[in-house]
C-alpha cells in the first residue's frame, strides 16, 4: 500500500518523507499496533536506531514473546522476497 503525503502537507509541517515514516511509526508503535520490527521497518531504521529514537521521546519499549514471533515471520518473510 502507499500513502500519497501531499507537497503542500510536507512544506507545512516542515517534515520529510522519512520524517513522516518515522511519526506514523513511533505513533503505531506507541498504540501497540505495530512490533518493534514493524515500526522499525516502517520508519527505515534499524531496531536499535528506532530504539534510540523511542528513548530520545521517552516511549518505553514494550516487547513480549507475542512480538518475538511476529519479527520471526517477518523476517522469515523478507529473507523469502
Amino acid at each position: 500500500m502507499t500513502i500519497t503525503v501531499p507537497d503542500d502537507v510536507l512544506r507545512a509541517t516542515q517534515m520529510t518523507e522519512n520524517d513522516i515514516r518515522q511519526e506514523l511509526a513511533i505513533a503505531l508503535f506507541a498504540r501497540d499496533k505495530l512490533t518493534l520490527g514493524q515500526a522499525s521497518h516502517l520508519a527505515g531504521l534499524s531496531q536499535r536506531e528506532f530504539r534510540h529514537l523511542l528513548a530520545a521521546r521517552e516511549i518505553t519499549v514494550h516487547y513480549d514473546v507475542e512480538d518475538l514471533e511476529e519479527d520471526i515471520l517477518t523476517l522469515k518473510k523478507r529473507e523469502q522476497e
